[in-house]
Parts: structure tokens; C-alpha cells; sequence
């Protein structure tokens, strides 16, 4: 493996051009602290600037752009991004933490999200005629420069999902990737931005602070698509309320999977109830963080789940072994730790499980064994909290009504998932449960990549989004006679 550091390492892109950063930082690998994978440039307000006069110089051309030509541009991109798959995964698992296979797995569906959207863009770009007595149709428009805030935690999809669509529909970007895990994000939109106009991405890092002030400031960013924490989701669209931009937000949450009296706890169930919660650690917004299991069912469960993180090989993700990385960052390693410590003090029973890969160089990440925490109540920390980590609060319920308050107390609403061998009765639950998306004997994301379900209350702010989200970016106007 080599410890080179990457081409775009310490560089931003500005109008087509790689600019070195004047102040860089170092990214370091979560899986061994003391190797640094690349340099991050931490942009100045200037810089910020220069961005945006670069996709608001570039977006005439490229709004005027014929869609079909848009399309075919960026199935050529992907075309030439698919070959680079297997030398990228390395970066990725180095700078992320994920295994392996998660991490290719990623990579490689950033190239069906490039592929899918521009075979959908044509058809649905087309004017649609309504029928009735005057002549009326719905003609779409881009919007003009979009910015993309991008997480740490899966930045590569929650970056390309955003980009290419918003792209794909003719506007220009800005891209703020996380600057704990920026550089498969950089490497990546490089060989994407190289078959496109200048300008038509950009891409600033940095400060998340300072360039997103930049960005909700100005009035010639019409749209933010920000994926991240609740607070601050908030404060960006307060920022943003003066120029009243346009808002995806894709914020916390605290799913809850209801374990019914008849679900079925065999092999598969539990393999996917398992992955619910330790998929990247339990690092992913839309991962089961509360379990309630009906008291009929609870011995069973626990000793099954128990089981199932009992299994779970963790260590550094390129180790073919490993089935569970590190929690990526100090901020989240300290602050997961310390939930678990407050758990303890507060009288629950936490049972570390799992296996470690290596002891010998456990200490040298941020590497937490998986967690299974019982006697709590509603009110209790761990329940309240999106952990965002590998540890689980289960609860048990007698009765179904308490089990959806539950599962409903709680200012989020992104995610939820009903285990039953009924399935007319999980679609009862759903109707019920305060969530964008009720999973049905799963916990998972949506295979079909032109879906894109909300959260609802303090989970984001947004709505069902279809053709892989094109229609996100642009404005739907009538014309008539």
C-alpha cells in the first residue's frame, strides 16, 4: 500500500484550475492516528468568493446547454470514473475508516447515480402538456449556483446525490466536502469536473463555519442541499432566510425498529438487523439507534443480537477481515465514549462484544467494539440521543400502542422499521409511525436510486424526490396561452 499522498492533496478547483491552498491540515487515517493520508487546504473567505464568481460566470453557458448534451457529458464522465474504482477504495477506507467492501460499494454506486441520472434526464426534462381547454405546459428551468454540503460519515454518496443531479439539471456547484474526509470526494469530482465546462464545479474545503456563512450570504447561491447535524441545518436556514434560497436538508435522526410478538428472528432478520445498526459503524444517519421488543419476544431477541455483535471483527477496514472500522474523527470517538460511560454511571447494563482484529494496534485508532445497552427507560440519554456509534439501547413493550408512542417520542422522524411476519400489519404501523420511510422487515436505504424519501419533523427538510433527484434542482414553471 503505498503512503503517497494523493494528487489533489492540499488543493481546492476554481474555475477548472487546482489552486494550493495557502493553510493545510492534515487528514489523518481513523484506523491508525499517527498516518496521515493527505493535506485538506483550509480556504479563505476569498477563496469562497472566487467560487462562486466562477459557477455564476460558468451558468449561462451551461443552463443553455441542451439537456441531451448535459446527459451525454456526464455518462461520459462516469464512464471514465468506473475504470478508477478498485485504485480509489484504498483512499477511501484509509481517510473513513469503512471496510473494504463497504467502501467499494459506495464508489461504485456513485457511478450508477452519474449513469441512471443522465439516462432519466432527457426524457423528464421534456415539456409536459396538461390537458383541458387552454394550452398549458410545465417547462423546467435550472436554478443557477447550487451548493453541496457534504458529511464525513458517507460523504461520497451524500456528495455525488446532490452534484449530480443538480448538474444534470443545468446549474453550476460549489462543493463543500467535510474536511475530516475530504479527499475521495476531491479525487473523484476531479475526473468528473475534467469532462465538463469550467466552472461548472467547484470545489472549496475548509472551514465548515466559515464557508458556509459565505454561501447562505450570498445572494447568488439559489440553492443549498446540506446533509448533517439538526443544529446545524437550523442555522443555515437561518442564514439563509434573507435570500430566501432554496433548502434540501438531509439532518439527524433516531430511527426505531419495533420487534412485533409474531416477527421472525431467524438467520436473515438478524443479519439485517445487525447491519441496521453497525453499518460504518453505526455512523449512518438512517440507522437503527432504538430498538423496542415486545416482552414476549425479548429473551429471544437479546440472546440472538447478543450473538450477532458477539461475531462482529473489528479492526482496521483494509484488513480483508474486518467487518467493522473505526468511528472516523476524535470529536465523535469522545463523544460516543462518553455516552457509553454516562449509560453506566446512570445504571444501565452495557455488554461490549465483538472481536478485535488486532489487539496490538487497537489503541493506535478509534476503535470501539460494538455495544448492547439494557435497563434503561424512555427518558434515558442513550435513548434520546442519535448516538451515531456502534452501540444500541433495547427496550421492551407489552403493549403495541406503547411501543408506537414510543418509537414516536422523539423530535426526529427519518427512518423507522417494523419486524412482523404480517405485513399488512407493518403497513398499519407505518401509517402510524412519524418517519419519511417505514422499512418492512428491513432496515436499509433504497436500492432504486431515483428515491429519495424525506425525514419529517427535525429530520430534514425537503420531499420525495424522483429521477434521481433532478428535479431537486430545477423550477418547474407553466406556460400558457
Amino acid at each position: 500500500m503505498s503512503n503517497a499522498y494523493p494528487s489533489i492533496s492540499g488543493q481546492f478547483l476554481i474555475n477548472g484550475e487546482w489552486v494550493k491552498g495557502a493553510k493545510v491540515t492534515d487528514v489523518t487515517n481513523p484506523a491508525s492516528l499517527t498516518e496521515v493520508v493527505g493535506q485538506v487546504a483550509l480556504c479563505s473567505k476569498e477563496d469562497v468568493q472566487q467560487a462562486i464568481d466562477a459557477a455564476e460566470q460558468a451558468f449561462p453557458a451551461w443552463a443553455s446547454t441542451p439537456a441531451a448534451k448535459r446527459a451525454e457529458l456526464v455518462k461520459e464522465a462516469s464512464k471514465h470514473l468506473a475504470p478508477i474504482i478498485e485504485q480509489t477504495v484504498p483512499l477511501f477506507v484509509r481517510e473513513n475508516g469503512k471496510p473494504q467492501v463497504e467502501a467499494k460499494k459506495d464508489i461504485m454506486r456513485c457511478v450508477e447515480i452519474m449513469s441512471q441520472g443522465a439516462d432519466a434526464l432527457v426524457k423528464w426534462w421534456e415539456p409536459q402538456s396538461i390537458p383541458g381547454g387552454q394550452m398549458v405546459q410545465l417547462r423546467r428551468r435550472p436554478r443557477g449556483v447550487t451548493a453541496v454540503i457534504s458529511p464525513w460519515n458517507s460523504p461520497m454518496i451524500l456528495t455525488f446525490k446532490r452534484v449530480v443531479p443538480a448538474i444534470l439539471a443545468g446549474n453550476t456547484v460549489v462543493v463543500k466536502p467535510a474536511t475530516d474526509c475530504p479527499l475521495t470526494v476531491l479525487a473523484t469530482l476531479k475526473v468528473v469536473a475534467e469532462h465538463l465546462p469550467p466552472g461548472v464545479i467547484n470545489i472549496v474545503t475548509g472551514s465548515g463555519a466559515l464557508v458556509g456563512e459565505q454561501i447562505c450570504a450570498d445572494p447568488r447561491v439559489r440553492t443549498i442541499a446540506f446533509t448533517g447535524s439538526t443544529e446545524t441545518g437550523k442555522r443555515i436556514m437561518s442564514m439563509s432566510a434573507g435570500t430566501v434560497k432554496k433548502l434540501y436538508m438531509e439532518l439527524g435522526g433516531n430511527d426505531p425498529a419495533l420487534i412485533l410478538p409474531d416477527a421472525v428472528l431467524d438467520e436473515t432478520a438478524m443479519t439485517r438487523i445487525r447491519m441496521g445498526i453497525l453499518r460504518a459503524a453505526g455512523q449512518v444517519c438512517s440507522a437503527i439507534k432504538r430498538v423496542y421488543v415486545h416482552e414476549s419476544r425479548y429473551e429471544e431477541f437479546m440472546s440472538k443480537l447478543t450473538r450477532e455483535f458477539g461475531r462482529m471483527i473489528v479492526g482496521n477496514g483494509m484488513q480483508p477481515d474486518a467487518m467493522m472500522g473505526p468511528i472516523n474523527n476524535k470529536a465523535q470517538y469522545d463523544y460516543v465514549t462518553g455516552l457509553i460511560e454516562r449509560t453506566k454511571q446512570a445504571g444501565a447494563q452495557v455488554d461490549t462484544l465483538g472481536i478485535k482484529l488486532d489487539e496490538e494496534s487497537w489503541g493506535q485508532g478509534y476503535f470501539l467494539l460494538p455495544s448492547i445497552a439494557t435497563g434503561l427507560d424512555q427518558s434515558s440519554e442513550l435513548v434520546r440521543a442519535e448516538q451515531f456509534g456502534p452501540v444500541i439501547p433495547v427496550l421492551k413493550y407489552s403493549d403495541l400502542d406503547e411501543a408506537i408512542a414510543m418509537a414516536n417520542d422523539t423530535e426526529f422522524g427519518l427512518r423507522a422499521s417494523v419486524w412482523t411476519a404480517d405485513q399488512s400489519v407493518a403497513e398499519t404501523f407505518a401509517d402510524r409511525l412519524d418517519a419519511g420511510a417505514v422499512f418492512f422487515n428491513n432496515h436499509t436505504i433504497f436500492q432504486d436510486l431515483h428515491y429519495d424519501f424525506p425525514g419529517l419533523k427535525e429530520s430534514g427538510l425537503s420531499r420525495e424526490t424522483q429521477m434521481c433527484g433532478i428535479d431537486l434542482f430545477a423550477d418547474t414553471y407553466g406556460f400558457a396561452n
